[in-house]
């Protein structure tokens, strides 16, 4: 309780978010970073191509999750980078995460089809 009458305190200024919005930002953070240390003890044990991309795509996940967190309470800004109304650092973390696991399906599915033939 303490914390948490702390971190309102803190950001009383920049937002203001609700117990709902509290329980959704702080549950996709843990739930991610959990996702991201799992994914990271797997990644020496694995040799597998496909599995590394899911890999990378769950890291890359969670730091699009924290990035808008961060966005979100105002400590970091996209108008570092803008190229017309497009902001370049979301577009690019969420477009890299699904590149990651899109490869790794194909990879999975090109790999099934051998096996049948």
């Amino acid at each position: 309780m303490f914390m948490y009458i702390d971190f309102c305190l803190y950001f009383k200024d920049t937002i203001f978010m609700d117990t709902g919005q509290m329980i959704f930002v702080s549950s996709q953070l843990i739930l991610g970073a959990i996702a991201a240390f799992l994914a990271i003890l797997l990644w020496p044990k694995i040799r597998d191509v496909a599995w590394m991309l899911i890999i990378f795509g769950i890291i890359v996940a969670y730091i699009e999750t924290v990035y808008s967190v961060l966005k979100n309470f105002g400590i970091t800004g996209e108008e570092l980078l803008i190229i017309g109304s497009l902001p370049l650092i979301s577009f690019i973390l969420q477009t890299i995460r699904m590149f990651f696991f899109i490869s790794a399906f194909v990879i999975m599915i090109l790999r099934q089809s051998r096996r049948e033939k």
